[in-house]
């Protein structure tokens, strides 16, 4: 069962330095002020910043009433100790090399991921763990972690068990050959790609499990960027986010305030999760999301073809 979430989250890699470096005042500050702003729900995981993003949520967290908010991590990426003399990390984040990452979808490895985990959070618990990206794992996922996640749900040592991905068809499969609670969908039902619609969240509906939508910005594009999916935005999504924005603006909103109030709309979505580096940017997100985005710009955009046509609306 998933746990009471605030309907926004802090999104937790950027305290991991993803793409560029803060330091430990900036991370604590960041959740004290998501803090401030009342969210309650908080989600990291081992890869981001190989395990930096955990110790700096663990340590900022310390201290708060431990009933009065959710957290969740991931596993399936197992963090090995390397020997010195270490390099950079080489998948996005601005720490030194001092681990590496090693698939892990056995049961053992599962529980491992948890005890670890718990250790750099210095926590006692965490309310939820996704299966983090097992794309390339699926066979092993389905027959030995998803097990584990379930022996844990089952005593008591998480509330709630769940994958988390930037794709739809797996988590279809998993929506019908499990009894997950939440599923975590990176950037997948967004004002730019609303896939999530064919087959996932219809499923998601009918087995009650629930959705948070991260990556609602598609990594910037939907906020003004030039990135999309971790990478350059390609030109005819570029183009397709210039359109969006400049309709938003027509109907006197934002694209950053649209993106983030669109998902929320879906009766399957249970949170929205955006990321943050600094207190500045966690508040204006908050902002945003309070915004009231006026309700002629849905009907404008699916007009436009920029919306599908089956995609709920706020409001609507």
């Amino acid at each position: 069962m998933i746990p009471p979430l605030t309907p926004l989250s802090l999104g937790c890699a950027q305290l991991g330095n993803l793409y560029r470096a803060i330091d430990d005042d900036e991370a604590a500050a960041t959740v004290d002020a998501a803090w401030g702003l009342g969210i309650r729900y908080f989600d990291t995981a081992p890869h981001y910043g190989l395990g930096l993003s955990e110790r700096r949520l663990g340590a900022a967290l310390r201290g708060r009433p431990r009933d009065e908010y959710v957290l969740s991590t991931k596993a399936g990426r197992l963090l090995e100790s390397q020997p010195p003399p270490y390099g950079r990390d080489d998948q996005g984040f601005d720490v030194p090399a001092a681990y590496r990452r090693v698939w892990d979808f056995s049961r053992d490895g599962i529980r491992r991921s948890l005890e670890e985990s718990l250790v750099r959070l210095g926590l006692d618990r965490v309310d939820i763990v996704y299966l983090h990206d097992p794309d390339d794992h699926y066979d092993e996922a389905l027959g030995t972690a998803y097990p584990a996640l379930e022996e844990l749900r089952g005593e008591g040592v998480v509330q709630a068990i769940g994958a988390g991905m930037n794709q739809t068809a797996m988590l279809a499969e998993f929506a019908r050959h499990t009894d997950m609670d939440v599923f975590m969908l990176a950037g997948r039902y967004t004002l730019l790609e609303q896939s999530a619609l064919d087959e996932l969240l219809p499923l998601c509906v009918d087995r009650a499990v629930g959705v948070v939508a991260a990556g609602v910005f598609n990594s910037g594009l939907l906020t003004g960027g030039s990135k999309y999916d971790y990478g350059d935005a390609p030109p005819e999504l570029a183009d397709r986010a210039r359109r969006l924005a400049e309709i938003c603006e027509a109907h006197g909103t934002t694209l950053p305030a649209a993106a983030l109030a669109f998902p929320a709309a879906h009766p399957a979505v249970v949170n929205v999760c955006v990321g943050a580096r600094s207190p500045e940017q966690i508040e204006r997100n908050a902002a945003l999301f309070e915004q009231r985005v006026p309700a002629d710009l849905w009907p404008a955009l699916k007009g436009e073809g920029l919306l599908r046509e089956d995609a709920p609306v706020p409001g609507g």
